[in-house]
């Protein structure tokens, strides 16, 4: 199920602000947060990093290949939504794209849709339960059967089991589905990924999408899915950090930021006077979010960049820019919900 809920909306700093770094870091040594790891470990870690051409994977010790368009792309959570919207920017680039759900009748739908626009040869869907460790093992011997290797990985599949109420109210169900999906669903693609990447000469890309509470800020009536969302973040730091740490250059973790996407998850909550006021001002339609995304995502291979980087549709500056226009203007006022 696609990720279709509001993102960090408004940049915030470190909550570390009484780390320091250090100021003569070894070359191979990422400059890591002193209070992100106990006493014992910079020493253990100094040692690993000496030794790092040891440990380096095979894949990074060839030259690499340049990544040149077009692309082969995987997006998790693809059927519908901003997964789908996604699917079909990257087929209208030139791209070739796999997409996979956990319901094989959404995937035979979303490709025969997809194959009538972009032709059969581009497009290509499988079942996958994220949450499942043979699932997405598959799903990476199902891509590269079809395409050999994939440049970008887009992990996008979350779900807020569409349920929009206080924390004590949930079912136990509920909150499992949420946080297998969105956190262990998003682990399990993260490692699969990167292992596929480091064969691959060309190595690879991939994106963790966030959602609403990725920056901290409270998610009331949904706290299971913002406390997961949050974690994306910190995860996409860490494997950014391991990868540093293993010299590793071919693969890069990125994060991706679509914000308030007019889907059927976001809309499902929108039953208060305050979501639909957001709603109306915040949110755009999926197409509208995939357009601005996919050349942003695209720019990076095609630049040769190895930094990671964070992409997002709705920043900081825009939401106050446009949350004013609406307070001083009237701006986007009952844009697609009736507000009281």
């Amino acid at each position: 199920m696609a990720i279709n809920a509001s993102p960090a909306l408004f940049s915030s700093k470190s909550d570390h602000s009484l780390c320091f770094r250090r100021s003569d870091p070894h070359p191979n040594f990422p400059k890591f947060d002193r209070c992100s790891f106990p006493r014992h470990y910079p020493p253990r870690l100094s040692s690993y990093a000496t030794n790092a051409s040891l440990l380096r994977p095979k894949a990074s010790q060839n030259t690499r290949k340049p990544m040149l368009p077009p692309y082969n792309v995987l997006i998790t959570g693809s059927t519908k939504g901003i997964g789908f919207a996604l699917a079909k920017e990257f087929l209208r680039s030139g791209d070739n794209v796999v997409i996979c759900s956990r319901s094989a009748e959404r995937v035979e739908s979303a490709v025969q849709s997809l194959r009538e626009d972009f032709g059969e040869q581009r497009v290509w869907g499988t079942k996958c339960d994220v949450r499942e460790g043979k699932d997405v093992k598959d799903l990476v011997a199902f891509a590269q059967k079809n395409l050999k290797y994939i440049d970008i990985w887009i992990n996008n599949a979350g779900s807020n089991a569409y349920s929009y109420k206080p924390l004590a109210e949930a079912s136990d169900e509920d909150l499992i589905e949420v946080v297998t999906t969105n956190t262990l669903g998003l682990m399990i693609c993260c490692r699969e990924a990167i292992k596929m990447m480091l064969d691959q000469p060309r190595g690879g890309h991939v994106f963790n999408i966030d959602g609403a509470g990725s920056d901290g800020r409270p998610t009331p009536r949904f706290a299971a899915y913002g406390a997961t969302k949050r974690s994306v973040v910190h995860l996409t730091k860490s494997l950014q950090a391991e990868l540093q740490m293993q010299d590793v250059k071919q693969v890069i973790v990125h994060n991706l930021s679509p914000g308030m996407v007019t889907t059927d998850l976001l809309m499902s909550g929108a039953t208060t006077k305050q979501a639909k006021f957001f709603i109306n001002v915040l949110a755009e339609p999926a197409e509208v979010v995939a357009e601005y995304l996919v050349p942003n995502i695209r720019s990076i291979p095609t630049k040769g960049s190895m930094k990671p980087t964070y992409i997002r549709f709705l920043t900081g500056m825009k939401a106050y820019s446009q949350i004013f226009s609406r307070l001083a203007f009237g701006a986007r006022r009952n844009r697609y919900l009736l507000e009281d």
